[in-house]
C-alpha cells in the first residue's frame, strides 16, 4: 500500500469536512447541506459519461477505472539495488562467459524484463537487435501507462465542466421563479453544489491520481532504461567498474554514494 497516497487522501477530504463544520453549531445539519443527489448524479455522472466518450473503448474505460489500484500500491522501484545486480551479473560474465547468465536468469531473477534481455544475449542475439527488442517493448509499456494516465486528466477536465453544467442548470430553474425571494439564498447553495462536487473530484481523486501514476512511470521507464544500457555493457564485454559508473548517471548523486566504490571488480 502506497501510503503517501492514502494519507494524502485522506487529509484532502478531512480539511474539506473540517471547512464544512467549523463554527457551525449543528455539525450534521451543515453536513448535509452539502449532500444533494441530483447535483451528485449530474456532475459525476456526467464526467464519467464524458470520459467514456472520449475513451478508445469500453475496455480502456474500465482500465482507467481499475487503474485507480495501481496508484494505491507501492512499487519497489530500487535504481541503486538494480545496479548492483546488474554488477554482480558483468562480473559473472566476466569470470564464467555470457552462458553464465542464462542459470542466473532462471533461477535468481524475477524481472521478466531483464531476464528477457539476459536470454537474448545468452542466444547470441546482434546487440542492436537486443536493444531494439527491449526498447521497442519499454515503448509499449510507456504508451499502454500514458493511455491510463490520459484517462484520470480527461476525468479531471471533465469534473469542473461538468459541475459548471450543474450550476447553470440550478441558475436557470431559480431565474424562472422569483417569486419567492427568501428562497433565492437556498438556490443559489444548491446550483452551487454541483461546481463543489466538480472540483472536489478535480482535485481530490483526479488530477492526483494521475500525477502519482506520471511518477510510477516515470521510475518504472528509468529502471527499465537502466536494465538495458547494462546488459548492452554486459554483451560488449566492458570492465565491471565501467558499466557501475556509467550505470552510476542514471541516479541522484546521494543515491550514487550508497554504492560502494568496489562494486565492480577488476
Amino acid at each position: 500500500m502506497d501510503l503517501s497516497t492514502l494519507i494524502g487522501m485522506i487529509l484532502c477530504i478531512g480539511l474539506c469536512i473540517f471547512g464544512m463544520v467549523f463554527g457551525q453549531s449543528d455539525v450534521a445539519k451543515a453536513l448535509m447541506s452539502f449532500l444533494h443527489a441530483p447535483s451528485f448524479i449530474i456532475t459525476v455522472g456526467g464526467a464519467m459519461a464524458a470520459t467514456l466518450t472520449m475513451s478508445a473503448s469500453i475496455g480502456d474505460y474500465i482500465k482507467g477505472l481499475k487503474s485507480f489500484g495501481i496508484a494505491l500500491k507501492n512499487f519497489d522501484y530500487d535504481e541503486t539495488a538494480k545496479i548492483r545486480q546488474i554488477i554482480e551479473l558483468s562480473n559473472v560474465a566476466r569470470k564464467e562467459g555470457l552462458l553464465a547468465l542464462e542459470e542466473a536468469a532462471n533461477t535468481s531473477i524475477d524481472d521478466e524484463f531483464m531476464k528477457k534481455g539476459i536470454l537474448l544475449i545468452v542466444d547470441g542475439t546482434d546487440p542492436e537487435f537486443v536493444r531494439s527488442i527491449l526498447e521497442t517493448e519499454l515503448e509499449c509499456v510507456e504508451t499502454r501507462h500514458k493511455s491510463v494516465i490520459s484517462f484520470w486528466e480527461n476525468f479531471a477536465s471533465m469534473g469542473p465542466a461538468w459541475g459548471m453544467i450543474g450550476t447553470l442548470i440550478g441558475l436557470i430553474l431559480m431565474l424562472q421563479d422569483l417569486s419567492d425571494v427568501k428562497s433565492v439564498g437556498p438556490s443559489m447553495a444548491v446550483a452551487l453544489i454541483t461546481t463543489f462536487y466538480g472540483s472536489l473530484i478535480a482535485n481530490w481523486i483526479c488530477t492526483p491520481i494521475a500525477t502519482k501514476l506520471k511518477e510510477k512511470n516515470s521510475a518504472e521507464v528509468m529502471i527499465k532504461t537502466i536494465v538495458v544500457e547494462g546488459l548492452l555493457s554486459i554483451q560488449a564485454g566492458e570492465n565491471p567498474r565501467v558499466i557501475e559508473e556509467k550505470l552510476k548517471s542514471f541516479i541522484d548523486p546521494a543515491a550514487r554514494e550508497s554504492l560502494s566504490s568496489g562494486g565492480g571488480e577488476a
